[in-house]
């Protein structure tokens, strides 16, 4: 008999279940589709009982293939920011409001106006946008005020499984610093902050803060009838899942940096304290190792840009690997095209703030053919990386993980217009392996995360940078800076046709 891990991954498109051998190899996994509801006016919403059904569902599958093999434990992660509210019964007040949710952006914009956005930045790490926590309260409980009364706990996404799970509301420290977590001392959630921004009472929604690899919880009866999966086996804690992504590449330690590409892009470095931050235009979570912190750019100019892309050009019942094949005849710098990928509902968060960005393209004419149009889309979500990644003065080679990382051309593209190496891991699911790593700590069967990173780890991939592509990237990227900074002026009135016009 065998003993697995297994790990969940609750993403905003999909979620999944992965059981690891105790030597990191994939045994079993399964994932399901969840939908996002968005709204006219930039709302981008979740039914939380269709994700957690979905969850049972991946654990249920897991459990089968496993033909008798002893679980050892469940870790989890999951999507952060948003609002994850359920009543005193632990029943969603209303559907949950994503971290894409962009209908606040007046509020963004009134709220660093009024010095509010400065003092969240001091004492949580994390700059104004509009889908977070405090921001979307706010919102929500002035347009839907009945709804929001019977509101108890917010529980974020994995914290929402948990508590499925086994009945047990809690949170950790990186979810904790997307609230009002002072990260500068870890000292629990300040009072001042909630205080200044006219929220004191919303303290009472916020759960306990855990260590994210701290002492597991027994799984539910209840939770065990669902998922097939024995009752009391430990879950743990676990962390959001850009975060959970480091201890799934092995990166735990200081110094260690990692990007992933997937609805969202990423690039973040583990420091020793917050005063060891590169920019106060990143975003700082708290890990509950000591001061140590993870200052982070996230940019919302993910994988969304490549699916429509896909759909637009109709090459739906194309695989990527036609795609790119396609995407190659146009070369480096696609002609001239440039595309700016905010296509996001909620504009962009890094590495500058602005919920008005919009998605174009320019330097198209008559010539431009469909893998200009196809390579460019690659370039522009590439390129906003390269931005976050100079902005964190990062110089080490690139680890890279995500979805949209699965892509050569992708890799390639980062490799030449940074100059850096672009490491891959081999094995796919670092989130899931990334909690199951976690979990192992938390169920007692390592002393240290390194320890059990180490033992679920992953052989890798690299590409080095072409030095013949220099040049012509060096030009690409700074016309991408330079149309962005000419189009920017213009956003807040696009942004007011479309509303128009729905």
């Amino acid at each position: 008999m065998k003993e697995v891990i297994i790990g969940v991954d609750g993403g905003t498109t999909a979620v999944k279940a992965v059981a690891f051998t105790l030597d990191g190899e994939i045994y079993a996994t399964h994932h399901e589709s969840v939908p996002v509801n968005y709204g006219s006016s930039g709302e981008a919403e979740q039914d939380m009982t269709l994700i957690w059904e979905a969850v049972a569902s991946c654990l249920k599958s897991v459990a089968g293939q496993l033909d008798g093999h002893k679980i050892v434990g469940i870790g989890l992660t999951g999507q952060g920011d948003g609002l994850w509210l359920v009543d005193e019964h632990g029943d969603p007040v209303r559907p949950a409001a994503n971290w894409m949710d962009g209908r606040a952006g007046d509020r963004v914009a009134a709220w660093n106006a009024a010095g509010k956005g400065d003092k969240v930045l001091q004492t949580t790490g994390t700059s104004l946008f509009s889908g977070l926590f405090p921001v979307l309260l706010e919102e929500l409980q002035e347009a839907e005020p009945e709804a929001m009364a019977s509101a108890a706990t917010q529980l974020y996404c994995k914290d929402w499984l948990r508590f499925k799970l086994t009945g047990v509301k809690a949170t950790d420290y990186t979810e904790a610093s997307r609230t009002f977590l002072n990260v500068n001392d870890v000292s629990g959630y300040s009072v001042e902050l909630a205080e200044a921004l006219g929220h004191a009472e919303a303290l009472n929604l916020l759960p306990e803060v855990r260590h994210p690899a701290g002492a597991a919880v027994p799984l539910s009866a209840e939770a065990a009838e669902l998922t097939g999966i024995p009752a009391g086996t430990p879950v743990g804690i676990g962390m959001i899942d850009v975060a959970i992504t480091g201890a799934g590449l092995g990166a735990v330690e200081n110094g260690a940096t990692w990007l992933i590409l997937g609805t969202t892009g990423f690039v973040g470095t583990l420091l020793p304290a917050v005063a060891d931050r590169k920019s106060d235009l990143s975003m700082v979570l708290a890990t509950g190792n000591d001061t140590q912190v993870l200052e982070f750019m996230a940019p919302m100019t993910g994988t969304p840009n490549l699916d429509w892309i896909k759909r637009m050009l109709s090459l739906d019942s194309a695989d990527w690997s036609e795609i790119e094949t396609v995407a190659r005849k146009a070369g480096p710098g696609s002609h001239g095209v440039v595309y700016l990928p905010y296509a996001s509902p909620g504009g962009e968060r890094a590495p500058f703030l602005d919920p008005n960005a919009s998605a174009s393209w320019q330097g198209m004419s008559l010539t431009t053919e469909r893998e200009d149009i196809l390579r460019s889309v690659y370039e522009g979500v590439a390129f906003s990386l390269v931005e976050c990644i100079q902005t964190l003065e990062v110089e080490d080679d690139l680890l890279v993980s995500g979805g949209g990382f699965r892509s050569d051309l992708l890799c390639e593209i980062l490799a030449d217009a940074t100059g850096l190496t672009v490491v891959r891991q081999d094995a796919p699911e670092a989130g899931a392996r990334g909690a199951a790593v976690l979990a192992l700590v938390s169920a007692g069967r390592f002393v240290t995360v390194q320890d059990a990173a180490d033992a679920l780890g992953a052989t890798t991939e690299t590409f080095e940078p072409n030095p013949a592509n220099r040049d012509v990237y060096r030009a690409a990227y700074d016309l991408f800076l330079e149309t962005r900074a000419a189009l920017r002026p213009v956003w807040p009135a696009m942004r007011s046709v479309r509303k128009l016009t729905n």
